[in-house]
């Protein structure tokens, strides 16, 4: 094991918000609905609430995910929720460093465990915000006995915790889910 082995680690697997059904275009282009845009704000209040601000974020290159991701963050700094009122935003701005991911875009749970792997060894909160069915099969895989065999719904986030360094990542023990509604 590594210097940094013994270190908690927080593994928080998101899937997209509501997203726009199949059109014209092509998928990777499908955009949010406007309920999924609040949807989204809602679950990075919920993040920001269980104290879950990431250190770095791994996001698919769709556009869906790439605007779940932004309605998070914007939700971490103090988007209404639903729940109530917003916090104040924080006196500093909250960027995490974010890597889009192409390779997130249709992965498997192996794809999809390969990226978390190659996150930072010091980040101690990793973000990926993927598609089903890998991100759902991947939560399944960290952690069998806690899965939930219907898997993640729209904007549906499983928090995994782990000691194990993220290049070693085989484990994870799901500590709670939540599905974000606005």
């Amino acid at each position: 094991m590594t210097e940094l082995g013994g270190m908690d680690r927080t593994l928080v697997l998101l899937r997209h918000a509501k997203a726009e059904p199949p059109g014209d275009g092509t998928d990777a282009d499908r955009r949010l609905t406007a309920q999924g845009h609040a949807d989204a704000a809602a679950a990075g209040a919920w993040l920001a609430r269980h104290s879950l601000l990431p250190d770095v974020v791994l996001c698919s290159t769709a556009r869906r995910t790439r605007q779940t991701w932004h309605g998070v963050a914007s939700g971490m700094a103090g988007s209404p929720d639903q729940t109530g009122p917003a916090t104040p935003a924080p006196p500093v701005r909250y960027e995490p460093p974010v890597r889009y991911e192409p390779g997130a875009y249709e992965a498997g749970p192996a794809g999809l465990l390969t990226l978390v792997r190659s996150a930072p060894p010091e980040a101690t909160k990793v973000l990926l915000v993927a598609h089903n069915p890998g991100i759902s099969l991947l939560s399944a895989f960290l952690d069998p006995q806690r899965a939930n065999q219907e898997g993640l719904r729209t904007t549906g986030l499983v928090v995994h915790r782990t000691r194990l360094p993220w290049a070693e990542l085989r484990h994870a023990d799901l500590a709670t889910r939540h599905t974000a509604r606005s």
